[in-house]
């Protein structure tokens, strides 16, 4: 390496995310697990998401922010600075092409920090921030991709990705096989993200945007994972087979975990925002008798679909709180009055752990992002799988068929086949889970796992472990 790396006592590390939700948060919470090891953090960020990224960390004087202006981009709504700001995601790619416009100002803070003589270990940057490396390589500081996906499904994309021109010539749910990896469930063409098989010859403006996020991240000097070794360690080979110069995948997680093993209090206070549906849980007597149901921040869901969510969730017969974000919806004639007292909605920010980690809570009708996944294991709950988009189909056949942690709502079809999923499958998935023989086995399993991700970041766990080499290892560079 260069031999303008920082000296072997420097303890201080960049951490630059991408502008959505989903990324940025097990980024902060990286950022806290550091600050543990004595590591000041310095998060570069827009002044819009700094913001509401300085009330996660108002309680860790090690971690800093440093703002750099958003480009004011045509074709880009103006004041938009994440993801959950734009009107659909159809402004996704001309958001993606703005922040290559933060490569200057960024590259100028690393330049301020290495002449006054407090250079980074390394940057942590996220997939989507490839150009993030040509900087970082011109001023001799190690890159760290963050992708903000497991393991298995960030292999299976990077190969599908590259056997493209095979898997379009497949009708959408033939098997696919792809070499050199070994597959725990079988796989469809219909399961694999769309950016990566959408066009074979990746000629289309996403397709080369990914193309070169893809090429940036290969030559990075290492990946941080939020997963664990023992949840996904088969696949690391060949995972990091696809990097440059024997660049090393980094298990940490789960990285919320570690504010909780420190025995911190939650350093953002959202008690009020969360009071009305953690009061409601706690007047629930009987454990495990809840399901949670939210979505995430990014999959649109239409007011039709929601109406069978509705009818489905009162069906069931189960308890249920329900996270609703579409502003324009409101439930169908009759169903309120029959749900009373035993439903609630949602529609305000939740602390989706604080729910998932209350003795009430017993299932989780889930979109299947990675942190939801990541969050639902960790707290021993299991998944019922709606997976909507993105790698979320890879995350539910891992969660369902791979761990044992999960059912599926049936006839779900997917991406190229959405159809409106009945109110009949998901009452029958939501009774499955919550009192059927494979929901109680879902549940044994998920617990089980719960312990193991508890154990992984605890001073010689496996996560604990790995971040101790990693820094160790970042020092000797």
């Amino acid at each position: 390496m260069s031999n303008t790396m920082p000296s072997p006592s420097s303890s201080h590390v960049v951490i630059f995310p991408f502008m959505a939700q989903g990324h940025t948060l097990p980024l902060l919470d990286l950022s806290k697990a550091l600050s543990h090891q004595q590591i000041k953090v310095t998060i570069i960020t827009t002044p819009s998401n700094a913001n509401s990224i300085a009330k996660y960390v108002t309680n860790h004087p090690d971690i800093n922010l440093h703002e750099i202006p958003f480009p004011t981009i045509d074709g880009l709504p103006k004041g938009c600075e994440n993801t959950s700001q734009l009107p659909s995601m159809e402004f996704l790619l001309p958001f993606l092409l703005a922040t290559k416009e933060l490569q200057k100002p960024f590259e100028q803070v690393l330049e301020t920090m290495i002449k006054s003589n407090t250079p980074p270990l390394c940057v942590i940057s996220d997939f989507f921030l490839g150009w993030s490396l040509a900087s970082c390589q011109a001023l001799g500081v190690p890159r760290l991709a963050f992708h903000g996906m497991g393991v298995l499904s960030m292999a299976i994309s990077k190969s599908s990705w590259l056997h493209a021109p095979q898997i379009d010539s497949l009708s959408m749910f033939d098997p696919v096989d792809l070499p050199g990896m070994r597959l725990p469930f079988t796989l469809t063409k219909a399961d694999l993200p769309a950016e990566t098989v959408k066009s074979s010859n990746h000629d289309d403006p996403m397709s080369k945007f990914m193309g070169e996020a893809g090429e940036d991240d290969a030559k990075s000097w290492g990946i941080i994972v939020n997963s664990f070794k023992e949840l996904e360690e088969n696949h690391i080979p060949s995972f990091e087979s696809f990097y440059m110069n024997g660049a090393k995948a980094w298990c940490l997680g789960p990285l919320f975990l570690y504010d909780e093993m420190e025995g911190l209090e939650k350093s953002i206070n959202q008690s009020q925002i969360s009071s009305m549906s953690t009061q409601w849980l706690d007047e629930q007597i009987t454990p495990d008798s809840v399901i949670y149901v939210s979505f995430g921040t990014q999959a649109a869901v239409s007011d039709s679909q929601l109406d069978e969510v509705a009818f489905g969730l009162e069906e069931s017969g189960f308890p249920f709180l329900w996270v609703v974000r579409s502003k324009s919806w409101s439930l169908p004639g009759g169903v309120e009055e029959k749900i009373k007292g035993r439903g609630l909605i949602v529609r305000e920010w939740v602390d989706q752990r604080q729910i998932l980690s209350h003795r009430a809570t017993g299932g989780f009708l889930s979109h299947c992002g990675w942190n939801s996944v990541l969050e639902s294991v960790a707290a021993g709950v299991p998944v019922l799988a709606w997976p909507m988009m993105a790698e979320q189909y890879l995350n539910a056949k891992l969660i369902v068929d791979r761990l044992g942690a999960g059912t599926s709502v049936k006839k779900v079809q997917n991406q190229g086949y959405q159809v409106l999923v009945s109110r009949q499958a998901i009452s029958e998935g939501v009774k499955e889970l919550m009192g059927g023989q494979k929901g109680r086995n879902a549940r044994e399993r998920a617990e089980a796992l719960g312990r193991v991700a508890r154990r992984a970041v605890q001073n010689g766990g496996s996560s604990h472990d790995t971040l101790c080499k990693l820094i160790d290892q970042l020092r000797r560079c």
